[in-house]
């Protein structure tokens, strides 16, 4: 038997929710991103498929991960949303992102030495306080436009909570950038995109919603606020029972003896561990599936061995799937409940887990 965990990526749960942002922002200038690997799902299989279905923009957070993409054959734009690898920007057709005059001085220096004119995308900080040209620094933001190698295609701002209850704050970042907009009209300027509205932001605040969208933990199959759409996880993690022990009770399981049996039990071990990302913080503090039903893990997980209870559970076998994220039987487990035993956010599951573990990529019904 292979150690470790297998993460099931669903192409058809990715669609549909591609189609869940097409129905709601109602343009066809989505920015997908696709950054950190894909939240863990697999940037290069995750950007094809989403290529294919017409997605005309990428974003990724670093210079190497466009050129990964660009080198699997991806032939959309792919936005640069932080770091700029000057040479491979040029060499591999990549629009970055600028944050500062020094940024935007550098590349049109650059473009001007290779007799080119590239497109960027202008950040403008609305709040986040983060990058970005701060929104009332007008005329360091017009100097960008007068750099004659330099098109500014796009103007951009991120969020500091659109994900909260109370809008107040968000809704003034978007006063803040349309002014900016403003602004430039008001001088003759006009841009091809305007965007600020994330994952968040596109379920929950209409306002947001610009000429682009950038969408990332949605079309995953979550978000970290309450909304009235239905969003398809993609990612399930699973593995198998590795052995099966009779223990007594009051018998001590694991590390540090943390935990002590209740009654005989059954204690399963499963061919995984902290060094596939199962966080030590989920010691006696989470639950998989097997056969249908939940099993808690019990003791500290170790680096390459996690134990589970499996007394309550007929007919229990070694080499029975366990699933740690996603269904099985009439129960499921998500990113959302397992952040919440580790006071964490899904994304830190999703990236954890799945750049761990053995992607095998489906299709399933949900594929539109």
């Amino acid at each position: 038997m292979q150690r470790g965990l297998v993460a099931e990526i669903d192409i058809g749960a990715l669609l549909h929710n591609l189609s869940v942002v097409r129905q709601i922002a109602n343009t066809s200038d989505i920015i997908a991103v696709v950054k950190a690997d894909a939240y863990g799902h697999g940037a290069v299989e995750i950007s094809h498929a989403l290529v294919n279905q017409d997605v005309n923009t990428l974003a990724v957070a670093f210079t190497s991960e466009a050129v990964q993409l660009r080198q699997s054959g991806i032939n959309a734009k792919i936005l640069s949303l932080f770091d700029h690898d000057v040479s491979d920007v040029f060499k591999y057709n990549i629009t970055p992102v600028v944050s500062t005059i020094t940024q935007a001085i550098s590349l049109d220096k650059e473009a001007s030495k290779r007799d080119v004119v590239i497109p960027v995308h202008l950040k403008i900080d609305t709040g986040m306080g983060r990058t970005g040209l701060c929104y009332e620094q007008i005329d360091d933001i017009k100097e960008v436009f007068y750099l004659k190698n330099l098109i500014v295609e796009g103007i951009m701002s991120h969020f500091a909570d659109a994900d909260a209850s109370d809008k107040s704050y968000a809704l003034q970042q978007i006063k803040r950038l349309k002014q900016v907009n403003d602004t430039l009209l008001n001088n003759g300027i006009t841009i091809r995109y305007w965007h600020i509205a994330n994952s968040a932001a596109i379920l929950t605040i209409k306002d947001s919603i610009l000429n682009a969208v950038r969408p990332g933990i949605m079309l995953y199959g979550y978000c970290t606020i309450n909304h009235n759409y239905q969003l398809k996880p993609v990612m399930s993690i699973k593995t198998h029972i590795l052995q099966i022990r009779h223990v007594k009770n009051n018998s001590p399981i694991s590390y540090n003896r943390t935990y002590y049996t209740k009654r005989d039990s059954l204690i399963a071990v499963i061919p995984a561990g902290y060094a596939d990302c199962i966080n030590r913080r989920f010691s006696n503090n989470m639950e998989v599936l097997v056969r249908g039903k939940r099993a808690p893990v019990v003791g500290v997980v170790c680096m390459d061995l996690t134990m589970i209870d499996v007394t309550d559970i007929p007919s229990v076998k070694e080499g029975d799937e366990v699933v740690i994220l996603g269904e099985q039987g009439n129960d499921k487990i998500d990113a959302n409940e397992l952040s919440k035993r580790i006071d964490t956010i899904p994304y830190e599951i999703l990236t954890a887990f799945g750049m761990r573990a053995r992607r095998i990529y489906k299709k399933s019904s949900f594929c539109a």
